[in-house]
């Protein structure tokens, strides 16, 4: 059974680290939604407008002036402004479901649990740009750190690594254990998927879920 009887106006976020397929199934969400009728927005952070695809590329890119984790967190929420105000708040008002590869959850994990920035900060954040609005379903997709390094890695053999995906192991293991120990705070928003699963099985536990 669906976990949803109408998918019309609701926002569906994916996460997890590097490397847990995310895009591959956002994408088969959306096909699924839409052979439903769903009217269905994709999007992704950072980035989703022009302003927060700038400020992507910033946040990705390697520079020698060190980038303080507050600055980093700073640049998130700017985007995410942008974001939320022209991008996924008039479509889920004009009755859309919107699907996020990453949002606040992500900041949460990276900069909570990866770069040591306090909860309280990035709730204050939270609140000032995005008000009441809350993720309707989060799927996070999980797999030990290595894997997903292991994945991440074959994946970008040739292409150059970016600033995040050049972090160590460890800070991927605190991004992993804050994801989790969110998703157990939440557990009635979040729903874990085994991504070390043969994508096949991913994909049936996503349709089991979703149709």
């Amino acid at each position: 059974m669906s976990i949803f009887p109408d998918f019309s106006g609701k926002f569906i976020t994916f996460e997890g680290i590097e490397g847990v397929g995310k895009s591959t199934n956002i994408t088969f969400v959306a096909e699924l939604l839409q052979q439903k009728g769903v009217e269905v927005l994709l999007t992704r952070e950072p980035g989703g407008t022009p302003m927060g695809e700038e400020l992507r590329r910033i946040l990705l890119a390697h520079h020698t002036e060190e980038v303080l984790p507050e600055t980093e967190t700073l640049l998130l929420f700017a985007g995410r402004a942008q974001h939320v105000h022209n991008l996924i708040a008039p479509a889920l008002r004009a009755g859309k479901c919107v699907l996020c590869d990453r949002f606040t959850d992500a900041t949460y994990a990276y900069q909570g649990g990866g770069r040591g920035i306090s909860t309280t900060f990035i709730s204050t954040l939270e609140q000032m740009v995005q008000g009441d609005l809350r993720p309707d379903l989060t799927l996070l997709f999980d797999l030990p750190v290595d894997i997903g390094l292991q994945r991440a890695k074959s994946r970008t053999a040739n292409s150059s690594v970016d600033r995040f995906e050049a972090e160590e192991l460890t800070f991927f293991m605190r991004v992993r254990k804050q994801y989790l120990a969110r998703a157990k705070i939440a557990s009635a928003r979040y729903k874990i998927i085994d991504a070390s699963q043969p994508l096949a099985e991913v994909q049936s536990n996503l349709r089991q879920l979703l149709v």
